[in-house]
C-alpha cells in the first residue's frame, strides 16, 4: 500500500490531468498507431515498442501490417515469415509471443476486453495488457513504464516502489479519457520528462512538480564489453548461412554467418568489415572476415537479393547491409 502521502489529492488529480491533456492534444508526436482503436494493430505497436527505440518502431510497423493486415493473416503465417518480418527489432521471444497471441485472438473470434484476460494470452504482461485494454476497450486502468515511472518520481519528488507506481498512476488516471491519459503520460516521460536533463520549461505540469529538475539519479551499472568474429563466404550472388538451434535460449531457429571457430583463426587478417553491435547489456565489437577455407558442414547457399526472406538475426541484418554498401 502506498504511503497516503504520496498520493495526489482531488484538487492535484483535476489540475494535473487539465494541464497534460491541454499539452498532449496540441503537442502529441505523429506516429502512425496514434489514434488507433484495432486492438490487433494497437497489440503489434505496443509489442514492438518494447524495448525498442520509437523511431525504429516506425519504420517498421507500417511495413509489419502490410504483411500482417489482420490478426486472421498473422495467425495463419509461419512463423519463420513472422521472424523474417520482424528481423532487425531484436527479443525475437516477442514475435513468437505475439504469433502465439494471435492464434488465441483469431480462434476466439477477437480479443478480450480486459486487462485481467489480456494477460493470460501469450507474452502479454501487466503493461501491455493495461495499454491494449485502455486505448482499445477504454478500460480505465494506468500504465507503468520507465517514462511514466520518471515523471512519478519527479512529480511525486522521491522514487516510488513498484506497488507505488502502480498505485499513484492509477489515483492520476483520467477514466474518462484512460487511454489518451496513459499515452500522454509516455508521451510527457519521452518527450519532455527526459531522463538525463529534463525540459522542465516546456513541461505542462512543472507547476505541479515537486522536483522540477533531474532529481535523485540511480546509479546504472557499466556495461559489459565483448568482442564477436564472424567469417563471410560469398560466391556468385550467395551468401553462406547457418542456422541457430531450435534449443538455443538465445534466438533459436534464427539465421547468421558462421562465427570464426576461434581467434587463432583470424588472427592478422584484416577485416571486410568491423561494426559496433549492443544487445541488452552488452556492447560487442564486431569483425566480419573472408571466408577462405571450405564452408562449414551445416548450412546452407541464400541469394543476396532475397536473403531478408529468411529470419535473420538483427546482427546478421546489420553485416549484410554493411557488406552490400561496402561493395
Amino acid at each position: 500500500m502506498a504511503d497516503q502521502t504520496s498520493l495526489p489529492d482531488a484538487d492535484f488529480r483535476r489540475r494535473f490531468r487539465s494541464d497534460l491533456f491541454r499539452w498532449y492534444d496540441q503537442s502529441q508526436r505523429k506516429l502512425p498507431w496514434r489514434g488507433e482503436t484495432d486492438p490487433y494493430r494497437i497489440l503489434v505497436s505496443e509489442i514492438m515498442l518494447q524495448q525498442t527505440r520509437v523511431a525504429v518502431v516506425e519504420a517498421r510497423y507500417s511495413a509489419f501490417l502490410q504483411q500482417f493486415p489482420t490478426v486472421e493473416r498473422l495467425a495463419r503465417a509461419r512463423e519463420a515469415s513472422v521472424l523474417a518480418a520482424w528481423s532487425g527489432l531484436g527479443y525475437y521471444r516477442r514475435a513468437r509471443s505475439l504469433h502465439a497471441a494471435a492464434k488465441e485472438g483469431a480462434r476466439a473470434g477477437g480479443f478480450p476486453k480486459s486487462s485481467a484476460a489480456l494477460m493470460e494470452l501469450p507474452g502479454i504482461g501487466r503493461y501491455t495488457a493495461a495499454a491494449l485494454a485502455s486505448i482499445a476497450f477504454g478500460e480505465p486502468v494506468a500504465v507503468v513504464d520507465g517514462n511514466v515511472k520518471r515523471v512519478l518520481d519527479r512529480v511525486i519528488g522521491r522514487p516510488l516502489s513498484e506497488p507505488d507506481y502502480w498505485e499513484s498512476a492509477q489515483a492520476l488516471l483520467d477514466r474518462k479519457r484512460p487511454g489518451d491519459f496513459n499515452q500522454a503520460m509516455m508521451e510527457l516521460g519521452a518527450v519532455v520528462c527526459l531522463p538525463g536533463q529534463p525540459l522542465c520549461p516546456k513541461c505542462p505540469v512543472a507547476e505541479l512538480c515537486a522536483t522540477r529538475g533531474p532529481g535523485e539519479k540511480r546509479s546504472e551499472k557499466p556495461r559489459n564489453k565483448a568482442a564477436l568474429n564472424y567469417l563471410l563466404f560469398e560466391k556468385d550472388g550467395e551468401v553462406f548461412l547457418q542456422q541457430r538451434p531450435a534449443e538455443n535460449s538465445l534466438m533459436p531457429g534464427m539465421w547468421e554467418l558462421p562465427p570464426a571457430a576461434s581467434s587463432h583463426a583470424v588472427n592478422g587478417k584484416k577485416p571486410l568489415l568491423k561494426l559496433k553491435h549492443s544487445i541488452t547489456v552488452t556492447d560487442f565489437v564486431v569483425k566480419v572476415f573472408a571466408g577462405e577455407k571450405k564452408t562449414p558442414r551445416q548450412g546452407r547457399w541464400v541469394a543476396l537479393k532475397s536473403v531478408n526472406r529468411l529470419p535473420l538475426t538483427g546482427l546478421t541484418r546489420k553485416i549484410l547491409a554493411g557488406f552490400a554498401r561496402e561493395r
